[in-house]
């Protein structure tokens, strides 16, 4: 069976032309005559067709006259120089006037003729600029289709968009009372398939004046076939002339919408009679139809370029910031609100190593860390878009309606820092005009037998409703996100820079600061003692009735305090840094218990109930592991003396490799807002500025677990919070 499939089809040489033109192939060295259509006699008087084959033109001086005379034939060197260029004239054949086409394709010449159409009806417009002015889209399409109705004339006209797909959409519309409406209806791919799309590109005004009209054999004594793709008279194929059919239509015209060298879609017009334009017309719908392409890609770039000067604005600022601070997390998560806005999303999440921070309508926290797990495994490019996401991988991931559509961007994968933008799931019903169902029919091409897919059958308008998308992700949510890549980028390399050249002396000022941590403690530490001893004997000196100076006099021991305190957690952090350690299996429950026995007189919370339950050894540094204990287990009492009822649980299981130990407290809890600066020095939550205390224990606990080979974590809400301590397993390391 010889089967052709509606996209491989040869349409470009069909091998036969319309009834309404005439052709004579020539070769372009030789100028001798090597096919012409089969009803070239109708109009030239010729004798024997089979004669012609070989010879020139002008070997026919009497048949041919009105050719060799014309202005065209005669500079046939300059208007032949570029490949497929026409050029048009007029003459007269027997009495009659005739169009005369001309332009070279490959090695052959085609000399081409249509008989001259008188149209009444036309009324050009003189308002060939009105296409610039207009400052709305729609506005464009729908002037030129009222331009064109007395050029053209159809029953109905249509500006056809092609969709990134190849699927279509009609996106206005202009006809009679007659024929029923197309406006939005979508239409498949398979309707103009890839290889016709091409054509639009090269050919782009065609006309299929009857499709009921017996087509006309081009004649050729040495080539097979023949590259028809330039021709104005080339037939219509088999399904595409099957398919108009169908459609109710006996007559179509098409002008090819060209924006930035783009197919971005056709007028399309169809007829239900048969009907030839002249080619005049033909050419002023194309001239008109370029204007108004040139309109709307000039209203494009007008409106690209306002939308540039308003995306450089917003990322100007995030840059400035950026550069005023040099810790990106905390940037982008300080500006996460506009960040979400930028690509027009519904939420984001920024995501950087155990750090998270989210804003606006995202999955939850684990569904989020899924996502971002996929994409550090799958994602190659550094920005990945998707509108289909929830159908895509919805079940792999357990994903939600949150998250149908995202726009991902790895900033750095080995530190695991994204930016995930989301889009809720979509209702999308599309609008088709018609089933595309179609069915194998025998077609006869050239005396050849040929099963080809027939067209669909079936223009009836349907709704179709998918589901899994999010709205689609247009290009200038796509280049929102660009922006913010190349603004991190731009920063991240001057900091690449600045940090290369500062590091020998970051390393030289560390030094120092350590240095200086020990000093503090030491020589600071007797003066402060001795302040503070002055100030309690001084105390114990005044009379009752001095209440006010005492109360001064108590403040100064208590600010006293403080600042010991405060130098002793700086002297802790730094030996967290630098202590040699010596890892080994230790028991935990006899500090445990101590730490919590005094941290309930520490904090004056004798009513705190503190719930120990399993306390397995861990692999830990015996002097490192009472800070790490120590500072959890005061932040557990001190942040929920408070309450009406304080309870600390403190709990450890064996997990694998791992030995994890859980303390919880119900004090005041984490804000959200707060969470991704939890373990940076001198960080204090806004929530727990009325504690005593200075913001170093956190970053002690977190430097410490990442010298031991452990890790630190935590749950928190307004219920309370709950830090996961994760130790090597002693156990494991035994072998």
């Amino acid at each position: 069976m010889n089967f052709v499939q509606c996209h491989e089809e040869p349409i470009h040489i069909p091998g036969c032309i319309q009834s309404f033109g005439y052709l004579i192939g020539i070769d372009a060295e030789s100028r001798s005559i090597t096919f012409i259509s089969g009803n070239i006699a109708d109009i030239f008087v010729i004798e024997s067709i089979e004669a012609l084959f070989g010879r020139k033109v002008t070997d026919f001086p009497q048949s041919f006259h009105s050719i060799i005379k014309s202005d065209i034939y005669n500079s046939l060197d300059n208007f032949t120089r570029r490949e497929n260029e026409t050029y048009f004239d007029k003459i007269f054949i027997n009495g009659i006037q005739y169009h005369f086409s001309v332009f070279r394709s490959d090695n052959n010449i085609f000399l081409e003729f249509e008989e001259v159409i008188f149209n009444p009806n036309k009324r050009i417009s003189n308002k060939y600029d009105s296409f610039y002015i207009m400052d709305n889209a729609q506005e464009i399409w729908e002037q030129l289709l009222n331009t064109l109705a007395p050029i053209i004339n159809y029953d109905r006209m249509m500006i056809y968009k092609f969709m990134m797909d190849g699927s279509g959409k009609v996106i206005a519309e202009k006809k009679k009372d007659h024929v029923e409406s197309y406006l939005g209806l979508h239409y498949p791919e398979s309707d103009i398939p890839r290889q016709a799309r091409e054509l639009y590109m090269k050919k782009r005004k065609r006309i299929f004046s009857n499709v009921y009209a017996e087509t006309v054999p081009v004649l050729s004594r040495d080539m097979e076939s023949i590259d028809l793709t330039f021709t104005t008279s080339r037939a219509m194929s088999p399904i595409h002339g099957q398919y108009i059919k169908n459609s109710g239509a006996s007559s179509s015209f098409s002008v090819s919408i060209v924006i930035d060298d783009h197919l971005w879609g056709l007028v399309t017009c169809q007829n239900t009679e048969p009907k030839h334009i002249d080619l005049e017309d033909r050419v002023q719908a194309g001239i008109f139809t370029a204007l108004a392409s040139n309109a709307y890609s000039s209203f494009k770039s007008k409106n690209e370029l306002q939308y540039r000067l308003s995306l450089n604005e917003k990322t100007s600022q995030l840059k400035e910031q950026l550069l005023q601070d040099n810790n990106i997390f905390d940037v982008l998560a300080d500006n996460k609100s506009e960040l979400a806005c930028l690509p027009e999303a519904d939420g984001l999440a920024i995501i950087s190593d155990e750090h998270m921070v989210t804003e606006g309508s995202i999955p939850d926290r684990e569904t989020v860390g899924r996502i971002a797990d996929w994409a550090l495994a799958n994602i190659d490019e550094s920005i990945y878009v998707n509108r289909s996401f929830l159908k895509d991988h919805g079940k792999d991931l357990a994903l939600d309606e949150k998250a149908a559509g995202v726009i991902i961007y790895c900033i750095e994968k080995s530190k695991k820092e994204l930016l995930i933008w989301f889009r809720r799931e979509f209702d999308e019903h599309i609008s088709w005009g018609g089933k595309p169902e179609k069915k194998i029919e025998l077609f006869v091409q050239n005396g050849e037998e040929k099963y080809i897919v027939s067209p669909r059958t079936s223009f009836h308008a349907f709704t179709e409703s998918i589901k899994g998308n999010s709205k689609r992700w247009n290009g200038k949510n796509v280049s929102a996100v660009n922006a913010v890549r190349d603004v991190i980028l731009e920063i991240s390399h001057k900091n690449y820079n600045t940090i290369k050249s500062l590091n020998d002396e970051l390393k030289k000022v560390n030094e120092e600061l350590d240095s200086f941590s020990y000093t503090i403690s030491h020589d600071l530490g007797t003066p402060l003692t001795v302040m503070k001893l002055n100030a309690q004997m001084l105390l114990n000196t005044l009379t009752d009735g001095s209440e006010k100076s005492r109360a001064k006099i108590k403040a100064i021991i208590n600010e006293i305090d403080g600042m010991a305190d405060m130098m002793n957690d700086v002297l802790q952090l730094s030996r967290a840094k630098h202590t040699d350690i010596v890892l080994e299996s230790i028991p935990t429950a006899q500090t445990i218990e101590k730490i919590s026995e005094n941290a309930k007189i520490t904090f004056e919370s004798p009513k705190s109930k503190i719930i120990i339950k399993a306390c397995p050894e861990v692999m830990a540094d015996k002097t490192l592991l009472h800070q790490v204990f120590l500072n959890i287990i005061n932040n557990a009492v001190k942040y929920s003396s408070t309450k009406e009822q304080p309870v600390v649980e403190i709990d450890g299981v064996e997990d694998g490799e791992f030995v994890v130990y859980r303390i919880s407290d119900n004090g005041i809890g984490i804000p959200e807002e707060e969470k991704h600066r939890m373990f940076k020095i001198f960080n204090r939550m806004v929530n727990a500025r009325k504690f005593k205390g200075n913001g170093v224990g956190l970053s002690i606990v977190h430097r410490i677990m990442k010298r031991i080979g452990g890790s630190v974590e935590y749950e928190s809400n307004d219920e309370g919070t709950t830090f996961i301590l994760k130790f090597k397993n002693p156990k494991l390391e035994e072998f």
